[in-house]
């Protein structure tokens, strides 16, 4: 089974055996896979949280650029991408318990670069956290299947 079709067996699970660890120890659950197109729901953690109680910028910085890794294994491409830039702008908090989610898309996909965004929403996706955008490098780097 390629990565998008794993994923897809996934929808409204957590993502629990993700190639990542780290997004492993993040427990999204995959709320609608596409090929380039994903979207995961997270629970804010007391542990994500900066000093006043707000969800650390560091984690959402972390979190967009894990699933938009997790988003170039969607392309169902036999390399591996990496990331050679992220740039985040951040527009609202979020708190403790709370259920955001992280939507992807590519912008541009060229034969050894991709551009591609994350945007952070509440919930109800009324009300945007923050966004990410970030270039990554197709490498020669073979990857496993999810």
């Amino acid at each position: 089974m390629n990565p998008l079709e794993h994923m897809k067996t996934l929808i409204g699970k957590e993502f629990a055996d993700s190639p990542s660890p780290f997004m492993r120890w993040l427990k999204p659950t995959v709320i609608s896979v596409e090929k380039g197109h994903l979207e995961f729901q997270y629970t804010i953690r007391r542990e994500w949280l900066n000093p006043i109680g707000n969800l650390h910028g560091g984690v959402t910085a972390a979190i967009i650029d894990d699933v938009l890794g997790a988003t170039m294994f969607s392309l169902n491409e036999p390399t591996f991408y990496t990331t050679i830039n992220n740039v985040i702008d951040y527009f609202g908090i979020a708190k403790e318990g709370e259920n955001i989610i992280a939507e992807t898309h590519i912008t541009k996909l060229g034969k050894q670069f991709v551009n591609a965004t994350c945007e952070i929403w509440n919930a109800e996706k009324t009300r945007l956290i923050a966004k990410g955008t970030s270039n990554l490098f197709k490498t020669e780097i073979r990857k496993s299947n999810a």
